[in-house]
């Protein structure tokens, strides 16, 4: 029995699988199975592992792997985020894969999950440290034009930065969906096919989503920003002015 096992049966949601391996003796130590849990969001299997020994602290030895609850939170699972804290993640981890410094915080609002930045702040995550890139969460949800996402930062003391007010100016007259239409092209396969529509954001608000599709017709990547920029700019214009008198 090989740790691959595991890991196979973690990435593919297999919670039968991953109990009897785990009873016959397989050890839960691979950082990988518990990393791929989290990446699927499967709270079920992320707990197994977690009491079989896994730790939530390691980040994953695979390619271009990082921490599982930075996994969790960029995806948006907030089941397993929460199995994760429970067992002492420590929600201001900065991930060491590519070198992006990114906590599960920067994870969260820079893909707009607003239910699992929230976890992460009521668990202490601070709201004001920077990425590799110089990036707050702030101004990370700034750039997405995450609106609902923006106040919630701002309700748990984030601070206002220029950057983060910089980024809601410069996406604030732009059409965004010839924007999210043009940032999906880039990385598309030649006969992709692209298609854009609007939903809902979390905590309210449109999102604006392209989805990019190959020649088959299987989905290839989406990319999504949301419309909010220019009431962000009034609201880091609101808490800039007060802070300077």
């Amino acid at each position: 029995m090989s740790d691959d096992d595991l890991v196979t049966a973690a990435m593919l949601g297999e919670n039968a699988e991953v109990a009897r391996l785990l009873a016959s003796g397989a050890a839960a130590g691979s950082p990988r199975a518990l990393y791929q849990a989290a990446v699927q969001g499967n709270a079920g299997i992320v707990r197994m592992l977690l009491a079989a020994g896994a730790d939530p602290c390691l980040e994953s030895d695979g390619d271009d792997e990082g921490l599982p609850l930075c996994a969790a939170a960029c995806w948006g699972h907030l089941d397993a985020v929460n199995a994760l804290l429970d067992a002492g993640a420590d929600p201001d981890a900065r991930e060491d894969a590519g070198r992006s410094a990114m906590t599960a915080l920067h994870w969260a609002a820079a893909g707009d999950h607003l239910a699992v930045a929230r976890a992460l702040l009521d668990r202490g995550a601070g709201p004001d440290l920077s990425d590799g890139a110089g990036n707050t969460a702030l101004s990370r949800a700034a750039e997405r034009g995450a609106a609902a996402m923006v106040r919630v930062l701002l309700d748990h003391g984030a601070v206002p930065d220029a950057r983060a007010l910089d980024h809601a100016r410069r996406h604030a007259g732009l059409d965004i969906e010839a924007e999210v239409r043009a940032r999906a092209g880039r990385h598309a396969p030649q006969d992709a096919r692209i298609s854009v529509r609007r939903e809902e954001a979390e905590g309210g608000g449109v999102r604006v989503v392209a989805e990019v599709r190959d020649g088959a017709g299987r989905p290839r990547s989406e990319t999504a920003l949301g419309t909010g920029h220019a009431e962000i700019v009034r609201l880091l214009e609101a808490r800039l002015d007060v802070e300077s008198h």
